[in-house]
């Protein structure tokens, strides 16, 4: 499917690694220019070298986006460079365990800026920009608001302010006829959930049993299946689509878990 975004510019934080390499690689295969957001030019850099290699276009920009200049930094560089933003994607966080009974103020206020400060900051300074375009907005965010996890509380915070923002910007933007919409993630293959599963005593058996929980087809979902989703609501195919929280999980989230075992 020709999704129209041929030369759109998009910004995708986090786009150098996980769900946002793939946001970033899909939007290239159909002809838009992801300009790549993340803390380390080499990364960037490592995506840049893929889509070019396929034939397509990126940039990146280096920025530790837990930093309100870089933040506002990022924006300015892109419209210097482009000219104009025809979309955001907000990807960029971590689950960072930090948890209510042996958390912090600290703690808990610095996981606030990895996970959610950085979503507002970006959509505010891009702003100007997206209105001219009527440049859709999408924010990543995680079952972990819905489902609770336990020991995350601060991630469990910014994923529920990704949640509630998706919808209140999705009210604030229509005068502009800007979209917004949120992807919600469960369980997917990335870096950093890899990092994650091998820190547990028996992280192979653990990943099984994640596995054999999640309805459709008893496995994770891919980067690229979020990927597909993300850049369809990024297309002017899903033009009357907005305030949407549209979960790309398999069915972890909303069907009866123990469906699973009659598959």
């Amino acid at each position: 499917m020709n999704l129209n975004l041929r030369e759109k510019v998009i910004i995708v934080t986090g786009g150098a690694k996980g769900i946002g390499e793939a946001i970033a690689r899909t939007l290239a295969v159909e002809e838009a220019i992801p300009v790549i957001i993340g803390r380390s030019a080499a990364d960037n850099q490592a995506v840049i070298e893929k889509i070019e290699a396929l034939g397509g276009l990126a940039y990146g920009i280096e920025a530790e986006l837990t930093d309100p200049a870089e933040c506002e930094k990022a924006i300015r560089l892109t419209a210097e460079r482009f000219g104009r933003i025809d979309g955001l994607v907000n990807n960029a966080g971590v689950n960072d365990g930090v948890g209510l009974e042996k958390g912090s103020y600290e703690a808990f206020m610095a996981s606030l800026h990895k996970n959610v400060v950085h979503y507002y900051l970006l959509a505010q300074h891009a702003l100007p920009y997206l209105i001219k375009t009527k440049g859709p907005i999408v924010n990543i965010s995680s079952k972990v608001a819905e489902t609770g996890q336990g020991n995350t509380s601060a991630y469990a915070a910014s994923n529920g302010a990704r949640n509630a923002l998706t919808r209140e910007w999705a009210v604030e933007l229509l005068k502009y006829g800007i979209r917004v919409n949120a992807v919600i993630v469960a369980e997917s293959w990335t870096p950093l959930y890899e990092k994650w599963i091998q820190t547990l005593p028996n992280p192979e058996e653990t990943l099984n049993e994640i596995n054999s929980r999640i309805p459709l087809g008893n496995r994770m979902t891919t980067t690229d299946e979020i990927a597909h989703t993300v850049v369809f609501l990024l297309s002017n195919k899903s033009s009357h689509t907005t305030g949407q929280l549209i979960h790309v999980d398999g069915g972890y989230v909303h069907l009866d878990r123990s469906v699973s075992s009659l598959q």
